[in-house]
C-alpha cells in the first residue's frame, strides 16, 4: 500500500522507489475519498459560500473512529512487504511535513540512500500503528501526545520526567528509540482573533471565562478525545463554551476563526498562520498543557540496519527554535513554498 496516496494535497510528490502494488480495490476508494477531502481543506476557497464543516463531537468522533479503523485495515490487510529502502512517515498537518522532509534530507546527505516519503498518515494513532507494524522507520512525535495519547500515561508537566517515561516506555513495549529534541515545544494553544483580543485586553486563557458561554469554540477531532485534550482544559479553567464545540480538520480551524464562524480554536504554537492572520495564542496561565517536544521515534532494528539514521538525526538535534519553526510553517501555509525547498533553505543556513 503507498500510504503516501492518504491526505496527499495535490503539489505533494510521491515517491515512487516503491514499486509494490496499490491498495486494494475497495480501499482505494476510501484513500481517494480522504484525499479529495484534504485537498478541500487546504484550498484558499472562501468558507462562507460552502455549508459549514461542522459536526457535533459524538458524531465527529464516530466518523473519527470509523476513518482511524479504516486506515489501520488499510496498513494490515493490504500493505505490501516491506521495503528496501528507509521510509519516513510525517501526520497529516504542514509542520509534520516539514519535519518528515527534514529527516528524509539529512538522511540521504548522510548516506542513507533515496529516502522514501510516506506522509499525510491521519494523526498520531495511525503514525504509531504505521511504526510498530515495521510500514515506516520513523516519524516525529510530540512529547506530551506520546505520554498520553499513545503510551496511556497520566499527564505530567515536567519535561524532563515526560522525556525519560516516553523513552523507557517505548523501549520496553515496542523496542523504539527516543532520539534528542529537534530544540522547539509545540504546545496546544487557545487561539483567537487579534482584533477581539486587543479590544478585551485578553492574553491568557483565564482572561476569557466570562466570556467562554457565549463564544463558539472550534477543535479538532483528536483534540475532542484525548486525555490531554479538551475535557482537561474545561475543567482546569473551568470553561463553560455553549452546547458541544465544533469539531473539524484541522485545515479549516483558523479559516473558521478568520471567518467569524468560530470564536476561539484549539490550534498549535508554532502555527504560522496565527501570525499571518493576526491571531493572538493565549498564554496557558494555569500551565495545564504538558511539554510537546518534538522528538523523533525510530524503530531500533531501522537503526542496526541503516547506521546512518542516527547519525542525522543526532546532527539535528536542537537545531529548530520555535520561532523557525513558525517560519517554515509560515512559508509554505502562507507563501505557498514547496516544503522540500524550505527544508533545502533551512539546511543550508544551518550548514547541515
Amino acid at each position: 500500500m503507498k500510504l503516501t496516496a492518504l491526505n496527499r494535497p495535490p503539489n505533494q510528490p510521491i515517491s515512487h522507489t516503491d514499486s509494490s502494488p496499490q491498495i486494494c480495490h475497495p480501499e482505494r476508494r476510501l484513500a481517494r475519498t480522504r484525499a479529495s477531502r484534504s485537498r478541500r481543506t487546504r484550498q484558499p476557497a472562501n468558507t462562507t459560500t460552502h455549508a459549514s464543516p461542522f459536526r457535533l463531537t459524538s458524531l465527529a468522533s464516530r466518523i473519527s473512529h470509523l476513518a482511524t479503523l479504516a486506515s489501520l485495515l488499510l496498513l494490515t490487510a493490504c500493505a505490501p512487504p516491506r521495503s528496501s529502502h528507509i521510509v519516513i512517515g510525517a501526520k497529516d498537518f504542514t509542520e509534520q511535513v516539514i519535519l518528515g522532509e527534514l529527516l528524509a534530507q539529512e538522511i540521504e546527505a548522510n548516506g542513507g540512500g533515496p529516502v522514501e516519503r510516506r506522509f499525510w498518515l491521519a494523526g498520531s494513532y495511525l503514525c504509531q500503528q504505521a511504526l510498530v507494524s515495521n510500514r515506516i522507520d520513523a516519524y516525529v512525535e510530540y512529547t506530551g501526545t506520546a505520554l498520553t495519547a499513545i503510551l496511556k500515561q497520566p499527564l505530567n508537566r515536567d519535561p524532563t520526567q515526560v522525556n525519560a517515561t516516553i523513552t523507557n516506555l517505548y523501549a520496553q513495549r515496542y523496542n523504539i528509540r527516543v532520539f534528542p529534541s529537534l530544540g522547539f515545544n509545540d504546545t496546544f494553544a487557545m487561539v483567537i482573533r487579534g482584533a477581539d483580543a486587543r479590544a478585551r485586553n485578553l492574553h491568557t486563557i483565564s482572561d476569557i471565562l466570562p466570556l467562554a458561554p457565549t463564544w463558539r469554540l472550534g477543535v479538532g477531532y483528536e483534540f475532542a478525545e484525548r486525555p490531554d485534550g479538551l475535557r482537561g482544559l474545561s475543567s482546569t479553567y473551568n470553561l463553560k463554551f455553549p452546547g458541544d464545540p465544533r469539531t473539524m480538520e484541522l485545515g479549516l480551524l483558523y479559516r473558521s476563526l478568520a471567518a467569524n464562524q468560530v470564536d476561539i480554536v484549539a490550534g498549535n504554537s508554532t502555527d504560522g498562520a496565527i501570525r499571518a492572520l493576526d491571531f493572538v495564542a493565549l498564554q496557558d496561565d494555569r500551565h495545564y498543557f504538558p511539554p510537546y517536544e518534538a522528538v523523533p521515534l525510530v524503530r531500533e532494528d531501522s537503526l542496526r540496519r541503516w547506521p546512518q539514521i542516527a547519525i542525522a538525526l543526532n546532527r539535528l538535534s536542537n537545531k529548530i527554535t520555535a520561532d523557525e519553526m513558525r517560519a517554515m510553517n509560515l512559508a509554505v501555509d502562507a507563501q505557498h513554498r514547496d516544503p522540500a525547498d524550505v527544508v533545502r533553505d533551512f539546511r543550508t543556513t544551518h550548514n547541515l
